[in-house]
């Protein structure tokens, strides 16, 4: 009976991405916290708003990607390396790709969001991708190899113009160092449609002096190994003409796509696949699941995916950090029986990395742009990353590496 009631007051969070791993650190901070266990394939955390930064070189791995077991050493969490394939809500267990049944108490899903090709014919296969540690060492080593070669009119086709893509451009753009023409490749009708206009005025200067060519009202039909085939709209015309691009390398950055575990029985989705939930972060209609991150769609009010009207927040780290602290709150009151907290996002601001040693930032009320700007993301994101002691870590790196 004693091991019942402990499995019972469990807390079980599938996936250790921002909206994961902040969960379980700040279940750690609370006294007497319940059992805890994260459980996530991967054996290292990725901070990914640092990632440019890792790909040009100004950042090293292990401050950007520290392994889970040093993370979580130390703070009574557990984590389990193993994938969670099936989520049996009626009898509180789920089950993982490895084979094992585990109970929970109450259970966070944050499994986040991975790219979406959007059915394009050859993507997939011909595309790389911005979300991992193998994509930042595939791009490094395009870039050296096309450095080496120095053949003509060799490209680079970044596919999305929002702000994975804008970045990347940018960073890859100084990487390359003339060696290849990057094309921005953007479906809509400017870059940075949801950016502050300030970021975006900056971020269309900084393409600019890279000789970025950016191309607007453009859809990708096809990509293949070494082509990508477009369609382009010019200045809104009902008209379009067809073109045919040789490439290097087609890096695609243009949308996300929402995929939690199997949940028995199927949660209510919206339109992109991201879990309903109200605004206590509780998913619709299973009272001991949670849902965080990029996968939660906070609703007002109750109601069915056609009627509850979704409350707008980004897919971002900035939401994820926020989310993390109500979440722990709430999963100690719910297995407390006492009633929970509602989540609100509060905007704190936009920053953006536009190339090697610069940046662009709006935050209350401030702009700024250029190297003082690139300073100070990276000391923002310094007070973001996980832990304490990795903070400390990483800022003795910086401080060892500083030279005035």
């Amino acid at each position: 009976m004693q091991g019942q009631r402990e499995k019972a007051q469990n807390v079980v969070i599938v996936g250790g991405g921002f909206g994961g791993l902040y969960t379980a650190l700040a279940l750690a901070q609370r006294k007497n916290h319940p059992p805890v266990l994260l459980i996530e394939p991967n054996d290292r955390f990725l901070f990914l708003p640092l990632l440019y930064e890792l790909l040009s070189g100004e950042l090293r791995g292990w401050e950007i990607a520290p392994r889970y077991d040093s993370l979580l050493a130390g703070r009574g969490l557990a984590w389990l390396q193993d994938r969670v394939e099936r989520i049996d809500a009626e009898r509180h267990q789920l089950h993982t790709s490895s084979g094992r049944t585990l109970a929970y108490g109450r259970l966070v899903i944050a499994t986040g969001a991975e790219s979406n090709t959007f059915a394009v014919p050859g993507a997939d296969r011909h595309s790389l991708g911005f979300r991992s540690l193998v994509d930042v060492e595939r791009l490094q080593r395009l870039v050296a190899t096309l450095k080496s070669q120095r053949r003509p009119l060799q490209r680079i086709a970044v596919v999305g113009a929002g702000p994975t893509g804008v970045e990347l451009a940018c960073k890859l753009a100084d990487m390359a160092e003339g060696s290849a023409v990057i094309e921005l490749i953007e479906q809509g009708p400017q870059l940075l449609p949801q950016a502050r206009a300030f970021n975006r005025e900056q971020a269309a200067l900084a393409l600019r002096r890279r000789d970025v060519r950016l191309r607007l009202r453009t859809q990708v039909e096809a990509v293949e190994a070494e082509a990508i085939s477009l369609r382009c709209h010019f200045d809104g015309q009902s008209t379009a003409h067809s073109e045919t691009l040789a490439i290097r390398a087609v890096v695609w950055t243009a949308g996300l796509r929402f995929r939690a575990p199997r949940i028995d029985p199927a949660p209510a989705c919206d339109s992109l696949g991201r879990l309903l939930c109200g605004a206590d972060l509780r998913l619709q209609d299973h009272s001991d699941l949670f849902v965080a991150g990029d996968l939660a769609a906070p609703v007002d009010g109750v109601g069915t995916a056609g009627e509850a009207p979704i409350t707008a927040t980004p897919a971002t780290a900035q939401v994820a950090f926020q989310q993390a602290s109500v979440l722990a709150t709430n999963l100690i009151r719910s297995l407390r029986g006492e009633p929970l907290e509602p989540f609100q996002w509060k905007d704190l601001g936009e920053m953006m990395s536009l190339g090697v040693g610069e940046a662009s930032l709006t935050a209350a009320g401030v702009t700024l742009a250029g190297p003082a700007a690139y300073q100070l993301r990276r000391l923002a994101y310094l007070a973001r990353l996980p832990g304490r002691p990795h903070q400390l870590k990483v800022a003795a790196g910086w401080l060892a590496d500083w030279r005035p």
